[in-house]
């Protein structure tokens, strides 16, 4: 396998855990497997009562490139919030502390990026996989071809995403109002001002289990994603013409208002 260190070019990449000794480790050395070299990683473990924090420290010993910051629980988007404001490298990503980034995530990403100076945000595809780390199959979401518009009614921006950090200051960052959608919302801004590219292959296994936050904060994301897209409906000069409807059946759709 071919390893790139490429223009002194450094990825900043954060991770926050709670409670996730089961997975952590897997998540780590995942990072630790790429073929680009030049990322740092810092971990917030956000008050584990588990062996979450003793994992993470274990890998700082061993790699410089890696940080550990323990907190008091925040909760997971005020400290990912927090540790994005904290980097200073050219691109920015996140992982979460139960998925797994494929060897050549970076690589692959970066070179787009310094391809197309034009394109903010590069995603790509991603599977699906269980608590036992079987893959399920490619991700829905990431087989919707990209359009800004379809952001609106599908997260389709999913994993993983490669940011550059001057386009992620212009447009303010997270916004921890957003609890268990920052990213959505952050997502939604971002596809306003400038190019995203779709990356179509799985570089990024996403790891569904019974204590994921897709199972255990459903409603609370169903609430905050809708309130992320009508801010941007009202950004966009669509909320005058323009209605979310939430269903329980047929998701999020955009209806006409008539007049």
């Amino acid at each position: 396998m071919q390893v790139v260190n490429s223009l002194n070019e450094t990825i900043d990449l954060a991770m926050t855990s709670y409670n996730r000794s089961r997975y952590l480790a897997i998540a780590i050395d995942s990072i630790i497997a790429q073929t680009y070299l030049n990322w740092n990683l810092t971990i917030w473990d956000d008050g584990s009562i588990d062996q979450s924090l003793q994992i993470a420290q274990s890998y700082a010993k061993l790699d410089d490139r890696i940080k550990v910051i323990s907190s008091h629980n925040i909760g997971h988007t005020r400290a990912l919030k927090q540790m994005l404001c904290k980097g200073n490298a050219k691109y920015l990503a996140w992982i979460d502390s139960d998925d797994i980034l494929m060897p050549e995530a970076l690589a692959l990403t970066i070179d787009i990026a310094r391809a197309n100076p034009e394109v903010g945000m590069i995603y790509t595809e991603h599977t699906i996989i269980n608590e036992d780390g079987i893959e399920q199959g490619l991700g829905y979401r990431c087989q919707i071809p990209y359009h800004k518009d379809r952001l609106l009614v599908d997260f389709i921006c999913h994993h993983f995403r490669l940011i550059r950090r001057d386009i992620y200051e212009f447009v303010g960052g997270l916004n921890s109002d957003f609890t268990h959608t920052e990213d959505y919302d952050l997502v939604l801004r971002i596809a306003e001002v400038t190019e995203v590219y779709q990356l179509k292959i799985p570089l990024y296994q996403y790891r569904v289990h019974s204590k994921s936050m897709s199972n255990t904060c459903r409603t609370g994301q169903i609430e905050s994603a809708a309130r992320a897209v009508r801010a941007a409906l009202s950004r966009r000069g669509l909320d005058r013409y323009y209605y979310l409807d939430v269903s329980p059946t047929n998701g999020f759709q955009i209806k006409s208002i008539q007049y």
